[in-house]
């Protein structure tokens, strides 16, 4: 009991260091994790053009870009997964967590399929990389900086979702502040540079036809062993940050609750 008669209960602050490494993991496991699982199931329910679906549905997600550019899906669903687990994490008002995953989730979709499958994503990479091409420069030139553009634009969905969610873990100084965020955004970019270059080349690879048929079981394969491979730096990312977040926090510290 507490002097004048105020009750005090000290409580731990922060997780305890298995259970946030464990955490750290399952957050950074788990949009990979959906997006591999999205190829599975894609194949196992035999979705493709065929299926039935509503007229305007299917003319805005059946088209070119998902033709040339098929799982660019999977990274949609990666970073909606990626945006759940920002929100999972975080240590901000549960209302400020919903509202951001929701708004962020949003824009994502805005700029992944609007205004239709492919949105200002691809066709940012598609519309550089082909006046690249233009230039003279070679294919594979116009193909990395196509993928840069498309890294960009979709970084950049995934940068103002966490902003907007916020609850991360400060640096003790405004300097380290912008020291971290410079890396973690310029690291981040490169990984998703990467994870754009690996499924862009989807049908090079021999991953097949779909969405026109049916993926059969060997192109799921393909899909998911790009995808996993494609997204696998970032993911390896993620799980350096909460990892180095979660040391940056004080366990032991305890704070009162009247």
């Amino acid at each position: 009991m507490a002097s004048g008669g105020a009750s005090a209960a000290l409580v731990p602050a922060a997780a305890s260091p298995p259970a946030a490494a464990a955490l750290s993991v399952m957050a950074a496991a788990l949009p990979i994790m959906a997006a591999v699982l999205a190829v599975c199931a894609t194949a196992l329910t035999g979705l493709s053009q065929a299926s039935a679906l509503p007229p305007d549905l299917a003319a805005r997600f059946y088209g070119f870009f998902l033709l040339q550019y098929p799982l660019f899906t999977f990274a949609l669903i990666y970073a909606l997964a990626r945006i759940v687990a920002m929100a999972a994490t975080s240590t901000a008002s549960l209302p400020r967590r919903i509202a951001g995953a929701l708004a962020g989730a949003a824009l994502l979709l805005a700029l992944g399929l609007y205004p239709t499958f492919g949105g200002l994503v691809l066709r940012a990479g598609f519309a550089t990389g082909g006046m690249t091409f233009l230039t003279y420069q070679p294919m594979n030139a116009a193909f990395a900086i196509g993928a840069a553009a498309s890294a960009f634009v979709f970084g950049s969905a995934l940068a103002v979702s966490r902003i907007l969610i916020g609850g991360g873990a400060s640096a003790p100084s405004w300097g380290r502040r912008l020291a971290i965020g410079l890396f973690r955004c310029g690291t981040g970019f490169l990984a998703l540079w990467f994870a754009f270059a690996v499924i862009g080349q989807a049908h090079p690879a021999g991953f097949g036809p779909w969405p026109r048929r049916a993926m059969s079981a060997g192109e799921a394969v393909m899909g998911m062993s790009l995808v996993l491979v494609g997204f696998l730096p970032h993911a390896i990312l993620v799980w350096l940050a909460l990892r180095d977040r979660s040391k940056r926090k004080k366990p032991d510290t305890l704070s009162v609750a009247a």
